[in-house]
């Protein structure tokens, strides 16, 4: 960034991990910074974050696969909802790669030496190909789903199925149908419904509940967001 920037990001479904080589980036509260350290990891979020870079900022991202985050933190996922935290708390040796992407001298280096580093993390191991199907029944639904049901089809007992669902993904089953259902819904816009014709179809049964929910995701309510809708 060669000038200071302010970026809305809304919950997304998969977790990130960021490596800063340059700069400050912060997240903004309550009209306060708050500065993330060099390396980071940000679990699945309920709610949108304002990120701050300062001028001449860098990092490098990457965005896990949904449920690709598990092959290479032995945690459990789960245990990072809804927070950012500093990427030591992993791995003890994250210093040495901060060192090497400060000194590297272009992006494709970079990128390598990340890789490199991520592939050391590598735990051995078979995709949980029952939560894939999961995820991908969640997404042909557009996260309006029964998780009860969901388990039905999976033939799983419920209370089984969420527990995996949060080990390997990071969130419960239904906490990232609510994701998948409000992408749906940003992604789609208001064009051709009424708000409470988009609530409805959304599963919501009262347009209070869903404008709560909207504003939550995008830090607008339904309305704010037809007016201006922001660039994400």
């Amino acid at each position: 960034m060669q000038d200071e920037q302010v970026n809305h990001i809304m919950p997304d479904t998969s977790l990130v991990m960021v490596f800063r080589f340059k700069g400050q980036v912060s997240f903004l509260e309550n009209n306060a910074k708050n500065d993330l350290p060099a390396s980071m990891i940000s679990g699945l979020r309920r709610s949108g974050k304002l990120v701050n870079y300062a001028r001449h900022s860098a990092n490098l991202m990457v965005v896990f696969n949904e449920a690709g985050a598990n092959a290479f933190i032995k945690a459990p996922l789960y245990e990072l909802y809804d927070s950012s935290v500093s990427l030591d708390n992993i791995y003890k040796d994250v210093s040495a790669i901060e060192d090497q992407l400060a000194e590297a001298t272009n992006n494709t280096e970079r990128i390598r030496l990340v890789e490199q580093y991520l592939r050391s993390k590598l735990y051995p191991g078979e995709p949980d190909k029952l939560v894939l199907a999961a995820l991908e029944k969640i997404h042909a639904a557009k996260g309006v789903i029964k998780i009860k049901e969901l388990a039905q089809s999976l033939y799983i007992s419920q209370d089984a199925f969420e527990k995996r669902f949060r080990r390997v993904v990071g969130v419960s089953p239904k906490q990232f149908s609510n994701i998948i259902r409000m992408k749906s819904i940003v992604s789609n816009g208001f064009t051709k419904e009424t708000l409470s014709e988009v609530a409805f179809n959304a599963g919501y049964f009262d347009q209070p509940h869903f404008n709560k929910d909207f504003k939550l995701f995008t830090g607008k309510t339904p309305t704010d967001f037809i007016k201006t809708p922001p660039l994400w």
